[in-house]
Formats: C-alpha cells, structure tokens, sequence
C-alpha cells in the first residue's frame, strides 16, 4: 500500500462528522436523504464527506434508482485494520531511546 492510500484511509477518520457517519453505517446501510436528515447537514456537506469516505475504501456506494445508499466496506474496514497495526508495530530491535 502506497503512502498515499494510507493517508486517504487515515484522512477518512480525522474528522467528527465522518465519524458520526461511520456509527450510524455500523447499524445498517442509509441512504443520503437518510444520513443528512440524521446528521443535519446539507446534501453537499454530506457528499463531500461520503466521497472521502469512499475514496479510503472504508464505505459501499450503490445506486438504486435516484437513490445513493452507503454501507461500510468489510475490506476496506479490514484494510484500515492492517494499515493501523502495520504503522504501530514496534520493532523489538529498536533502542528504548527511540520509543520514548
């Protein structure tokens, strides 16, 4: 995985609002109307936050009719677990200096 696609997944998490999205995506899959009528933000707010969270791989979209239903992405999810615990491995050869 490139630096960059670890900083969309990273970047996907660094905001408030995005992450009161993902815990309403952890209870089932919302559409738009649903998530910014929850969240009371505009469609544009809403879509800006939805595509960072879709460009990080974290979240499904789906059209159905002129509907855009979201849900959260088991191998995004699974992606951004590896990422986290590959950055906070600590090398056991590394001096104790260098951990503080």
């Amino acid at each position: 995985m490139t630096n960059s696609e670890t900083a969309k997944i990273f970047k996907a998490f660094c905001d408030e609002k995005r992450l009161e999205i993902l815990t309403h995506l952890r209870e089932a899959e919302h559409c738009a109307t649903e998530l910014s009528d929850k969240l009371n933000i505009g469609n544009s707010t809403l879509s800006h936050h939805m595509k960072i969270l879709y460009d990080s791989g974290i979240v499904n979209m789906r059209k159905e009719g002129t509907f855009v239903y979201y849900s959260i992405s088991e191998e995004g999810s699974e992606q951004a677990r590896k990422v986290l615990d590959t950055i906070m491995k600590v090398n056991k050869d590394t001096p104790d200096a260098l951990l503080n």
